[in-house]
């Protein structure tokens, strides 16, 4: 069976290039919404149902979205319902979002911190990080104090951590040697 990623890939370019010729930040928050939707495991049984029809199926979806869809988001929707694709929406999300970001020279920043950041503290962290990494960063923040005390920042492939507990792990690998 073929690779999640590679089924789809298709689908998320398609959708990339319609939403080029529309408005990009529209479809941004269509695809954002519809990638929420299909990690929801209420939708995922909703959708796996047998006595769902397809139409059902299709109207529920436009219903939960906040957006008002377009034509062709609707029909993007019942394609997917179509060809039992429904599964791949996470995987379309994450791959439009890579595309976007490449489009725009960005890249998502996942920032997380061992206590809770002011606005002003992720500015400041944030304007430091895009000049190490040479691009705008999209930050995510979330709290994790199993951390200790720092931050832990995953731009794409890269890890930056300057967290205590990765310090911590660090002495303890140069002492056990």
């Amino acid at each position: 069976m073929a690779e999640i990623a590679t089924v789809a890939r298709p689908y998320a370019e398609a959708l990339f290039r319609v939403a080029q010729s529309g408005d990009m930040a529209v479809w941004s928050e269509v695809v954002s919404e519809l990638t929420q939707l299909g990690e929801h495991p209420d939708l995922q049984a909703f959708a796996s149902n047998p006595s769902v029809t397809q139409a059902q199926l299709a109207d529920t979806i436009a219903a939960l979205v906040k957006t008002p869809l377009s034509a062709e988001a609707k029909n993007f929707i019942a394609m997917l319902i179509e060809n039992r694709r429904m599964t791949l929406l996470p995987e379309i999300g994450a791959q439009f979002m890579v595309l976007k970001n490449a489009q725009e020279g960005a890249a998502d920043a996942d920032i997380q911190s061992a206590f809770e950041m002011s606005q002003a503290q992720v500015a400041e962290l944030l304007a430091s990080l895009e000049k190490k990494f040479g691009r705008k960063l999209n930050p995510s923040v979330t709290v994790d104090p199993s951390l200790i005390g720092g931050v832990r920042v995953v731009v794409g492939d890269e890890v930056l951590d300057t967290s205590v507990r990765a310090r911590l792990q660090q002495m303890h690998v140069a002492l056990a040697s």
